[in-house]
């Protein structure tokens, strides 16, 4: 019964803005670290963001390069992925993650066996 649910992708012109979203049901959370990976065509699945279960802390992937926030909202139960200048070799399906797990090591979780429930990806394209 535990889903993840995600939404905001689509298609958007280099340079553009997207908002991912994650909603959870089935199971609360709030106690869990949560995170983002993403997998482009050909390529493995490879970590984007990561958040502490209370969202004091933050990891992301190098080639975020600033452009990406992720954040929170435990009374909503949902993660997100706000991503900003997009590029063209960010076209990839967007995977939202949990880390059902505790307690926090203090890693960032940057391996994809540091999850324990996926959602069922979202489609981002972006175009030159």
């Amino acid at each position: 019964q535990v889903q993840l649910v995600e939404s905001g992708g689509g298609l958007v012109q280099a340079g553009g803005s997207l908002r991912l979203s994650c909603a959870a049901s089935g199971r609360t959370f709030s106690s869990y670290a949560m995170g983002w990976f993403r997998q482009a065509p050909g390529k493995e699945r490879e970590f984007v963001a990561s958040v502490s279960w209370n969202g004091g802390k933050t990891y992301y992937a190098d080639f975020v390069e600033g452009r990406f926030t992720i954040s929170r909202d435990n009374a909503k139960n949902t993660l997100y992925l706000q991503m900003n200048s997009l590029k063209p070799e960010d076209t990839a399906v967007f995977y939202c993650t949990v880390r059902a797990r505790t307690p926090w090591s203090g890693s960032a979780y940057l391996n994809s066996y540091d999850y324990d429930y996926w959602g069922q990806g979202a489609q981002v394209t972006v175009s030159s």
